[in-house]
């Protein structure tokens, strides 16, 4: 079962939660998600943002185009699979990677997984078949 997926303007225009100069509860935040996918934007810092993500399954081939994407995982393990060559990263609890612009790739929480995400504010999702990725 794929979690239930944004449209990519969802994606991108997902509303920023707090303001500068607002102290956020990271660890109250993910524990009020109680949906198998949900993935918000926190803050927003220059033309970035802070994303938080929690996922308890498998994220479908995408890429952003435009953006790189770093994950932090905070609470579970997380398996980011690269389409290019096959590889499978998987990061554990205070873990991170950034994978860079336009490489596809999908994520999977091994069971429930909190990761926070840092990747441009409004970025482009192209989500795309295997086997059919577009080049970087």
């Amino acid at each position: 079962m794929s979690p239930s997926v944004p449209s990519t303007d969802a994606y991108a225009n997902e509303p920023v939660r707090y303001p500068a100069l607002t102290v956020v509860d990271i660890v109250r935040e993910a524990a009020a998600v109680t949906a198998a996918y949900r993935n918000q934007v926190l803050s927003r810092v220059n033309a970035s943002c802070l994303r938080l993500s929690v996922i308890s399954d498998q994220y479908p081939w995408h890429r952003h185009p435009h953006s790189d994407e770093l994950f932090l995982v905070v609470e579970g393990e997380l398996e980011i699979e690269l389409a290019d060559d096959g590889r499978l990263l998987r990061l554990g609890p205070w873990q991170s990677v950034v994978v860079p612009a336009g490489v596809v790739h999908r994520t999977r929480g091994v069971g429930r997984t909190v990761n926070l995400c840092f990747e441009d504010l409004a970025a482009d999702t192209d989500f795309v078949e295997r086997g059919a990725e577009p080049r970087a």
